[in-house]
């Protein structure tokens, strides 16, 4: 699972090519497949397989049924089955519950900073910080200089929207599309979803449950409040961040170079933050993350809880800014590490010793 043009199909294709013929590929946007399989049956499933040792489906939620289908597969036939899709399966409530138990996920992003410093060098990548700020790390993106805005405005269009608009019938697509600018505008603040729903003409309801499906589609994710009950601490407070920073910053049309830019502080702590959680999940290091308020108004932003630990980190792009951690926070949790990731240390929080 991931969000679109992150190289799913690439990545299915070369596993086909590994399996030298062994694998039979499906692409769930294709119609005649989509017809074969809508009344899945056995003998029927058998015919399409035929030898085949194993199933590759692309764009899988697309296919009706498709969770039946695998299940048939997978209970009855030697064939292992490898399954891809652009947003979470549930969007279409067509996979996850047919296959409790019986599968694994896995979850790719754009491209990390970690990958592209083993592609070429960290002295490259270094230099290219700044510009990665902006355009991100789509692969179609960085693979295409000079084109980098052109194809993340195409990102940015209704084809971002494309699972939501089919699986859960959003008939004003210009609302949603004005609540993921106005969560852009929001970039590393804490969000209410009273003051969305103002800006975009929205109920609260319907605003929760746009940004429950956006974040169903990849496109943004939630970081919740840390808190232990410390007097004070906020504890149902949000921030929203992007999945990229191009995609975020083609959403509001904004590609300014960064020295230009007023919003470089948010830029670096969606940048930061992202980019740790492809390092966490490749790594398969299970943590639970959040940022860290009071009702006066003292913040950290980012917290890490993990087997009985706590890290706490601030981020700042200007290494001479003043940083420093609440003594409410240090006071509550003593036991917990502290850092500021700077441009001059941020690797090592990503992964690169």
């Amino acid at each position: 699972m991931g969000p679109r043009q992150v190289g799913k199909t690439t990545l299915l294709k070369e596993l086909e090519l590994q399996m030298k013929h062994r694998a039979l590929l499906w692409n769930g946007d294709d119609a005649d497949v989509r017809m074969a399989l809508a009344k899945p049956s056995l003998s029927r499933i058998k015919s399409l397989i035929g030898q085949s040792k194993a199933l590759i489906i692309d764009e899988a939620q697309r296919i009706e049924n498709i969770g039946l289908t695998i299940k048939l597969i997978t209970d009855n036939l030697p064939v292992k089955v490898l399954a891809s899709g652009s947003s979470a399966f549930e969007l279409a409530n067509r996979i996850n519950e047919p296959l409790t138990g019986r599968k694994w996920e896995f979850m790719m992003y754009p491209l990390s900073y970690v990958e592209m410093v083993q592609h070429t060098s960290l002295l490259e990548e270094r230099g290219l910080l700044n510009h990665r700020l902006v355009y991100g790390y789509y692969p179609e993106v960085v693979t295409s200089a000079g084109k980098e805005t052109e194809l993340l405005k195409q990102l940015a269009g209704s084809y971002l929207y494309k699972d939501l608009l089919t699986w859960e019938k959003i008939f004003k697509p210009e609302k949603l599309e004005k609540l993921v600018q106005a969560i852009a505008f929001q970039l590393g603040s804490e969000v209410s979803y009273f003051e969305l729903g103002q800006m975009t003409g929205l109920d609260n309801e319907t605003v929760e449950r746009y940004v429950m499906l956006l974040e169903r589609a990849f496109i943004i994710f939630r970081l919740g409040t840390f808190s232990r009950n410390l007097r004070g601490e906020l504890k149902r407070a949000r921030k929203i961040y992007f999945y990229d920073n191009g995609l975020r910053n083609a959403v509001i049309n904004q590609f300014n170079p960064l020295e230009l830019r007023n919003d470089k502080g948010a830029l670096w702590e969606n940048f930061l933050i992202s980019e740790r959680q492809k390092f966490l999940h490749y790594n398969q290091h299970h943590r639970s993350i959040f940022f860290w308020r009071t009702q006066a108004q003292q913040e950290i932003d980012y917290v890490e809880d993990y087997d009985g630990k706590i890290a706490a980190f601030e981020f700042k792009w200007n290494k001479k800014a003043k940083a420093f951690f609440p003594r409410p926070f240090l006071e509550a949790y003593p036991g917990a590490t502290t850092d500021i990731i700077t441009p001059e240390n941020f690797e090592g929080f990503l992964g690169i010793v």
